[in-house]
């Protein structure tokens, strides 16, 4: 039995694990950087790219086309997650943002605009798995409730543009509602068209003719 492909992730964080030694703030982040990738790695993820929070970021994304984006980031979390959140505003990604910076007041707003799971410290090999698994499913379950929810909005729009085409043949043609349902559904069937693009086609004509 074949094993099914590994997830493809992007990082966001800074490329460079080999900062100034003198800097020690930047030295532990790239530590800890290290470790993540490590973890990511071990567990059987696929590291696609690793891509800094700038403007280019949406392009970069949308050539790349990753299962999961993971960012990485300290002090910069907020900046980094504005930058995500921008480039997965059109096509929706589970972000899971991992951070030592336990300032944890921006959580709430994080999860608002997009992000699928916030992560504060804790960045052991053995946490990395779960933790992405429990964001791919609370993704997936809130993209098939939002499609539902756009779903539902697309019949009730389609159902009142036939009602609509329905009045206008029942009061043009005199028929009853039934025969006006009838004969749209019959338009729709002859020409294999959706019974709310016939009625939609109805409509634009009326409203041409005035």
């Amino acid at each position: 039995m074949s094993r099914p492909p590994a997830i493809r992730i992007v990082i966001v964080a800074p490329e460079s694990l080999t900062p100034d030694p003198a800097d020690v703030d930047a030295w532990w982040e790239a530590e800890r950087s290290r470790s993540l990738r490590i973890g990511l790695l071990e567990n059987g993820y696929n590291i696609v790219a690793v891509l800094p929070a700038d403007m280019f970021l949406h392009e970069r994304l949308a050539q790349i086309q990753p299962d999961l984006i993971v960012v990485d980031a300290e002090s910069q979390a907020r900046d980094a997650l504005e930058h995500v959140v921008m480039a997965t505003r059109d096509a929706r990604r589970p972000i899971v943002l991992f951070t030592d910076d336990e300032d944890t007041s921006q959580v709430g707003e994080a999860i608002a605009a997009g992000v699928t799971a916030y992560v504060v410290a804790g960045l052991a090999s053995d946490r990395v798995k779960p933790v992405l698994d429990v964001a791919l499913a609370r993704f997936r379950h809130e993209e098939s409730l939002r499609q539902a929810l756009v779903d539902a909005q697309a019949q009730l729009h389609d159902r009142k543009i036939v009602d609509r085409a329905k009045g206008l043949l029942m009061s043009k043609h005199g028929l009853a509602e039934h025969e006006a349902y009838a004969r749209l559904r019959k338009t729709a069937m002859d020409k294999g068209l959706k019974l709310a693009d016939v009625a939609q086609r109805l409509i634009d004509v009326q409203d041409l003719l005035g």
